[in-house]
């Protein structure tokens, strides 16, 4: 019983140092900037997801560069800079609007306003053919009562 706790405590513990932060940063301020950063931008190879979640080696490479970065003095939107000069803006979870990126925040715009606009027209087109279908109605029941009461008006 005594080797089976010490083998759990063993287990425990070495999971427990292996989660120790292997970037390190002179300024506490420093490692938050770097999850912030590390957070908002994409990783190149991977597949909607981003750099603190991603173990691919291009994501390895880029977490290295945003260290050295922040260690050399760069603000965040400087970074953010010189990662989308490199990478384009597919880099940035949430691109600035530009004329590039234009069609990107707008079409959810215009998808709305088109959606908006068929809902209106169905709809009216459905008033409409009721509308007709009322009208035949009362001129089957008129044909009707016409050639039951068998006299034309």
């Amino acid at each position: 019983m005594k080797r089976l706790l010490l083998v759990y405590t063993l287990l425990f513990f070495s999971i427990a140092f292996g989660l120790d932060d292997l970037v390190e940063f002179s300024d506490p301020l420093l490692r938050e900037r770097y999850d912030q950063l590390t957070w908002e931008l994409r990783c190149p190879k991977c597949q909607n997801q981003n750099l603190a979640d991603s173990n691919s080696p291009i994501s390895l490479d880029l977490k290295d560069e945003i260290h050295h970065l922040l260690e050399r003095g760069l603000s965040n939107q400087e970074i953010k800079s010189h990662l989308t000069s490199r990478y384009s803006d597919f880099i940035l979870y949430r691109p600035q609007v530009n004329k590039t990126t234009s069609i990107l925040w707008g079409s959810p715009i215009l998808i709305l306003f088109i959606g908006g606009w068929l809902v209106f027209r169905l709809s009216r087109r459905s008033n409409e053919l009721k509308q007709e279908n009322l009208k035949s109605e009362m001129d089957k029941q008129r044909l009707k009562n016409l050639l039951d009461s068998g006299t034309i008006e």
